[in-house]
């Protein structure tokens, strides 16, 4: 540690204003008080610092030791993270509560990852080969689903001149010795620390062209989301942000999911908690914690570690991609974190901008988002982080600033609406002010997985969305009466697509998750329902005719009584919309 010592000159909350600052650097973590509480110096001016706290500061008095640990915020990275619950600065809350009960105290310093727990190791280096950063040099099985690459931490490289044998050690021991052209010796442990506000480094950006499978079919089809891409889900109260990101987690074809709730209320962070170790993997059939790490900041947590809690999640899904995998993070949400940052920045006695955040909100949305992406790692591995930050703008209102700033960062923009969600119409995504910027990015992608072009259905399915709602504005007006028939069938088939395609059931067995060809073959019948109607409104046949309740109802449910592992079934409602025009049509060409 650093013998760098200042004291405090002013409380104000989370933001303490030290003395005697000279030497301390910008966003180094300190030790504050007799409690040594863990802080970040935010600012330093001449003799000056300000130093945000991660603790409760009641009690700190002034003249009381600033201490410099010569090291920015940073995680402990290795094996113990997935199926752990942190706080906000990767504090681990099973054993906070084991060792202290149920509040966390001030005082316990940066405790992380556990340093006794042994894991069963399996080295694949040995004496003589040359290791360099970003290497694989052997690996841990941490959970049944994953297995922990070990990575030769960054800045290090050398020649191998020792290696432990294989089996059980703690974190702490030293696995590997190296030494390097200067004839230093480094050390390999199971783990390593990266400061959190700092991206960790990739051998390459790849094209963002494969899909983010989610079994959702209002994103699969209409509204993508890709495997290193960003996505926002802004929606106010009881819009279902939560279930939605529930969803994601449980379904999407992410390796790892890292779950950060960045300042929701104790009831909705309670309720993560509780429901996440219960759920179970559908793919493999065990629990989904094996494959998740939790991160969990509440509303009444100390406002810096709300700040800080969203790049501890970032930091720790780059790791996981460094390895290889594919990590999907859903933030909830956003807002929070960005109410966190305006309380500091009034604190801070900063010139504030709209609604009171601070001016430099965009280019902080920006450095979160921004670290994204599909890369070959510095292993030769090829790994993605996809960002889905859930947005809580103020009553809905999509024109704040947190909603607006993320639009500009964000490739896709699954907007909540309250009317559907109140309709019970999940996933209550309004296909009207929601788009996706991936569609083109994934055009081979659909058709090297479905044999087919889809965008051009999307894009006329969308467009039937569009006219209905413009049509429905007329019949507000004067009534469904006075519209053509071609009109009125596309008010009919925009609601089997609302109903029967975008509406899904997160608790029926063969809706809760779609596969892709199922959900292409679906859109497809809906389409043929819709040419076949038209071709019959076309030879004069009356829209009381062709709108057949029976037909119509088949179509809607078959999202339930089409099985998953048996979608061949769909030609059989094919053959039957075919069999009631060709009916229809010959009995009026008599």
């Amino acid at each position: 540690m650093d013998n760098l010592m200042g004291k405090i000159a002013m409380i104000n909350g989370p933001v303490i204003l030290g003395e005697n600052m000279t030497g301390f650097k910008m966003r180094e973590m300190v030790l504050v008080g007799h409690k040594k509480l863990i802080g970040e110096i935010i600012s330093i001016d001449g003799d000056y610092g300000t130093v945000q706290v991660y603790e409760e500061t009641e009690g700190l008095k002034r003249g009381e030791l600033i201490v410099s640990t010569g090291k920015p915020l940073s995680l402990k990275l290795g094996p113990g993270m997935l199926g752990n619950m942190f706080d906000g600065i990767q504090r681990p809350l099973k054993k906070i509560r084991d060792d202290f009960g149920s509040f966390i105290p001030e005082g316990i310093g940066l405790i992380s990852i556990d340093e006794k727990k042994l894991w069963e190791v399996k080295l694949n280096v040995k004496v003589g080969d040359y290791l360099k950063e970003g290497q694989t040099f052997g690996t841990v099985q941490e959970t049944s689903l994953i297995t922990h690459r070990l990575l030769v931490p960054m800045g290090l490289e050398g020649k191998v001149v020792k290696v432990v044998k294989d089996g059980e050690y703690n974190i702490e021991e030293e696995l590997v010795e190296l030494e390097d052209s200067f004839g230093n010796k480094q050390f390999l442990k199971m783990y390593q620390e990266w400061p959190v506000r700092i991206p960790r480094p990739v051998k390459d950006r790849l094209p963002i062209d494969k899909l983010l499978v989610t079994g959702q079919r209002v994103l699969d089809i209409f509204f993508p989301i890709a495997k290193g891409g960003t996505a926002a889900i802004p929606g106010g109260f009881g819009t279902g942000k939560t279930m939605t990101q529930h969803q994601l987690a449980k379904w999407s074809d992410a390796d790892i999911i890292v779950y950060i709730g960045c300042g929701e209320r104790g009831n909705e962070m309670t309720e993560v908690l509780e429901d996440f170790p219960e759920l179970i993997d559908p793919k493999t059939g065990k629990p989904i914690m094996e494959r998740t790490v939790l991160i969990a900041n509440t509303s009444n947590m100390p406002v810096a570690a709300r700040e800080a809690s969203i790049y501890t999640g970032i930091t720790m899904a780059e790791y996981f991609r460094d390895m290889g995998y594919h990590v999907a993070i859903m933030a909830d949400s956003t807002s929070r974190w960005a109410e966190a940052l305006r309380e500091i920045s009034g604190r801070l006695e900063e010139m504030p901008a709209e609604e009171g955040y601070p001016a430099y909100l965009p280019s902080r949305l920006a450095q979160f988002y921004e670290r994204a992406g599909y890369v070959k790692a510095l292993s030769g591995s090829e790994g993605s982080v996809t960002i889905i930050g859930a947005v809580s703008p103020a009553g809905g209102d999509f024109s704040e600033p947190v909603t607006e700033n993320t639009k500009r960062f964000v490739n896709v923009f699954l907007g909540l609406d309250r009317e559907l969600a109140y309709s019970r119409h999940y996933p209550a995504i309004n296909w009207l002010n929601s788009y996706s910027g991936y569609t083109e990015m994934l055009r081979n992608f659909y058709e090297m997985e479905l044999n087919e072009e889809v965008e051009g259905l999307r894009e006329k399915m969308l467009k039937l969305l569009f006219e209905e709602s413009r049509l429905l504005e007329i019949v507000l007006l004067v009534g469904e009466d006075v519209l053509p028939d071609d009109q009125r069938l596309i008010l009919e088939i925009a609601r089997v697509i609302k109903i029967g395609f975008l509406q899904q059931n997160a608790f029926h067995k063969e809706d809760t998750y779609v596969p892709l060809k199922k959900q292409l073959e679906m859109l497809k019948t809906i389409d043929l329902l819709y040419e076949r109607g038209l071709q019959a409104i076309k030879k004069g046949i009356p829209i009381s005719q062709v709108r057949n309740g029976e037909v119509y109802g088949e179509i809607i449910k078959m999202k339930y009584s089409i099985p998953n592992d048996n979608i061949s079934k769909i030609e059989e409602l094919n053959n039957m919309i075919n069999d009631f025009y060709n009916k229809l049509e010959l009995d009026y060409s008599k």
